[in-house]
Order: structure tokens, then C-alpha cells, then sequence
């Protein structure tokens, strides 16, 4: 029932929710079958009733999504949790330290578990970190740490169980450093030439099958031979799959199915009701501002899966004070401040729209999004096109307005984001047509 939010390299975590595997083995082969209908071959989709994630291929964006699945949890009162999987090279985005530290301000329950396999492609960890150990970085965030043996199954178990208690238990989240070894190439085609001799055939002794079979032995687990049919068992099945998927059809598509693919169906806000009395003011009476905080008023009382988040939002009220006496009449869980993380904030706005919410992210200024450009770009707005997953968010972007401010406070950005298939930009220039 937890959320788990795989790497390119974690085919075991999909096999072991029980996801079809003629539909997952399509999806490998690029054929019609797949979960994303060939648009990639790879783990770029999500199977959302088996609270799986995939990632995409900008290491480290998945960190923050992982924020918004578990606030999701939160907020329906339920104690599920988080694991966002990510190597030693992906540790050094700053979508990870933006979702770290997240995670830690609101207590999530989310475990940030770093595959250390010592090597991101050929840059061994001497030139990607200077700490001593990954885990080092918890406790700057204010988190604990625990370095774990990636290579000992049961001890990895162990570690995910006690990091997953406490994230239950309201404790927060967790970094588990799980030290491990890629013994081939980082794909296929570049080999492992890089590596010295030595470090291989010191982690060839530390195989993780073959330590737990081990275990088996001395435990009085399956006897050899049982697994050994298990095994041809289990390979014989393997085999057959990809034959089957090699041997279906590639796929074929218009580009009216593209197109149509781009845009979830308009799927609108709850509607309340208008009460007898309510105040009717002519538009000439209201700035734009107001009606900016008047449409997120009706929309926050009308729907509670309307989150708001952003920086400085909640007491102070958003610098043009959109948002001010939100808080204070719908609870600072609904709109919440952020620290300064435009990335992780639309990361996690991500993560509660695939949950089923309908967040609001405000850039404090249009102009900071391009901090958030990878998150809003490449992972918002290809989610839907490539597996169907629902992302209706907004992001909020004051532009403009006459500051006179320079390059920084009072650009007109829209522009940018027309050329992206999955955005959808909006710019009313009346009180009315911004409510």
C-alpha cells in the first residue's frame, strides 16, 4: 500500500507488485502493449493502483514528487509512506536536496534510499561527493541516517522497516545509504572497462543471490534443488515472454491519437453553490489582485483537494497578498508555506496531483520559475501524454505589473512555456477573467 518510486534499474520492484508482465515486458520492448503504447522503453510510467512511480531520465526529479504522495497520505489522515529510490550521481541534484530538506521541515514520511554502487556511469564517488559517506548529509537536514549493506537482502529489509515505522509514526523521513555494486556497464553498449579489476572481483564475493541462498541453506530454507527448478522454472517463463513480445506488432498510431493523448479530459473544481446574500461587487469595484484571492477562496471552500503552496503564502499573505487570511480561515495544511525550493515545490504539487488533489504552486515572481523549469517542462507536462497519469495543477506566475524591476521581478515569461505540448497557459487580463 506504500508508494514506491523506482529507478531505470529496478525491474524487481515492479515484478513484485504483481503488474502483468506481458503488458510490462511490451513496455520494455517499445511494443503496442506497454503501459506507455511505445512511446519509450523504459520505466517512464506509473501503474497508479499498484502505488508505483517511475521516474524520468533527469536524475533526481522524482525525489520531490515522493514529498507530494506522502503529504497526500497526510492529509487523508492515512499512514502510508514514500520510498524514492535514487544513485550516488543522482544525490548530487539539487531536486534531491530540495526534497530532502522538504521532507524534514513537514515531517513526511518519505525514505530517501541512495543506491550507492560507487560509480555514477565511469565518474567513481571520489569525484562526486567530499563527505566520507552519502549518509553524512542527514544529519544537516535533520534527519537520521543509516548506512546499510545494499548487498544483504534481509538487511535492507530490516533497515526499510524501521525507517518505514518511523515515517508512520509521524517521525519523519529517513536516508538509508545502501552500499552496492554495478558489475556491468551503466548500459549496455558502454561496458565496465573503467572499473579496476580488483573492486570487481572483491563485490563478485559479496553476490546478494547468492548470500541469501546461503542463508537458505543454513536456515533450513527450500532445499538446492527445489530452487534450482524454481529457477529454470521461473527462466523457461522469462523466455517465452520476450519471444511473445518481440514477436507483437510495433506500434502504430495518427497524429490525431498524439494530439489527443496531450490533454487529459476537462476535469472541473467542485462547484459550491452561492449562498442567498452573497456579496455581489461590480468588476470595476475589484483589482485583479482580489479576485486573484477571491477565486482561490471559492476554490479552497468548494474543494478540499485544493492545496495552495508557495513562499511566504500563509501568515504573510504572498508578497501581493493573494493569499492573505487563508490560512487563518482554511488551516496552514491546506496553504502552506515552502522554503525557497520552486523545484521541489512543483515536485511535490506533482506528487499530490497524481494522489488526486489540486494543487496551486505560487511563484512568488514569474521570473523565479525557471528554477522549477525541469519539474514544470519535462516531468508535469509529459506525465499525461506519456502514461495517462492525471496532473491537474496549476502554477501561479505574477508577471509583468508595471514594477519596472528588471530581469528579475517583472518579466513576461508565458512565453516560454507555449512551445511546451501538455502546458496550458493562461493569461486573462481582467479581474473577471482571472476568477
Amino acid at each position: 500500500d506504500d508508494w514506491i518510486l523506482p529507478m531505470h534499474r529496478n525491474l524487481g520492484v515492479f515484478t513484485v507488485r504483481g503488474l502483468d508482465l506481458v503488458t510490462l515486458f511490451r513496455q520494455l520492448f517499445g511494443r503496442d502493449g506497454g503501459f506507455t503504447r511505445g512511446r519509450d522503453r523504459s520505466f517512464h510510467f506509473a501503474v497508479i493502483e499498484k502505488r508505483i512511480v517511475g521516474m524520468i531520465s533527469h536524475l533526481g526529479a522524482m525525489a520531490p514528487v515522493a514529498d507530494g504522495l506522502a503529504l497526500a497520505s497526510r492529509l487523508r489522515g492515512e499512514d502510508r509512506v514514500a520510498a524514492v529510490l535514487v544513485g550516488d550521481g543522482a544525490t548530487s541534484e539539487g531536486d534531491v536536496h530540495e526534497a530532502m530538506n522538504l521532507a524534514a521541515v513537514w515531517k513526511l514520511g518519505v525514505l530517501f534510499v541512495v543506491e550507492n554502487n560507487h560509480w555514477g556511469l565511469s565518474t567513481p564517488v571520489a569525484e562526486q561527493y567530499a563527505c566520507a559517506d552519502l549518509v553524512d548529509r542527514a544529519a544537516g537536514y535533520g534527519m537520521p541516517g543509516e548506512i546499510v549493506d545494499g548487498n544483504d537482502v534481509l538487511a535492507v529489509r530490516d533497515a526499510v522497516a524501521r525507517a518505514a515505522q518511523r515515517g508512520r509514526a509521524g517521525g519523519g523521513p529517513t536516508l538509508l545509504e545502501c552500499k552496492t555494486f554495478r558489475m556491468r556497464g551503466h548500459e549496455e553498449a558502454s561496458g565496465n572497462d573503467y572499473v579496476p579489476a580488483e573492486q570487481l572481483a572483491a563485490w563478485v564475493a559479496r553476490d546478494p543471490i547468492a548470500r541469501f541462498e546461503a542463508h537458505l541453506d543454513g536456515e533450513g530454507g527450500p532445499p538446492r534443488d527445489e530452487r534450482v527448478a524454481l529457477r529454470a522454472e521461473v527462466q523457461a517463463e522469462v523466455d517465452r515472454l520476450v519471444a511473445d513480445a518481440l514477436a507483437d506488432a510495433q506500434p502504430a498510431t495518427t497524429a490525431g491519437d498524439e494530439l489527443r493523448r496531450v490533454y487529459a479530459p476537462a476535469a472541473p473544481l467542485r462547484r459550491a453553490s452561492t449562498s442567498p446574500g452573497a456579496e455581489q461587487r461590480d468588476e470595476a469595484d475589484v483589482r485583479y489582485v482580489d479576485a486573484v484571492r477571491d477565486a482561490l477562496h471559492t476554490a479552497l471552500a468548494a474543494d478540499e483537494r485544493v492545496v495552495i503552496m508557495g513562499q511566504d503564502i500563509a501568515g504573510y499573505g504572498g508578497v501581493f497578498k493573494a493569499t492573505e487570511g487563508l490560512a487563518d480561515e482554511f488551516g496552514t495544511g491546506r496553504v502552506r508555506n515552502t522554503p525557497i525550493i520552486e523545484s521541489g515545490a512543483i515536485g511535490a504539487a506533482l506528487g499530490l496531483a497524481l494522489d488526486g488533489f489540486r494543487p496551486v504552486v505560487e511563484m512568488q515572481f514569474g521570473d523565479f520559475v525557471t528554477c522549477g523549469f525541469n519539474q514544470l517542462v519535462n516531468n508535469v507536462a509529459t506525465t499525461h501524454y506519456r502514461w495517462g497519469g492525471p496532473v491537474p495543477l496549476v502554477v501561479r506566475l505574477p508577471v509583468g505589473g508595471g514594477l519596472g524591476a528588471g530581469p528579475f521581478h517583472s518579466q513576461n515569461v508565458e512565453a516560454w512555456f507555449c512551445h511546451v505540448a501538455g502546458l496550458k497557459v493562461v493569461a486573462p487580463s481582467t479581474p473577471a477573467d482571472v476568477k
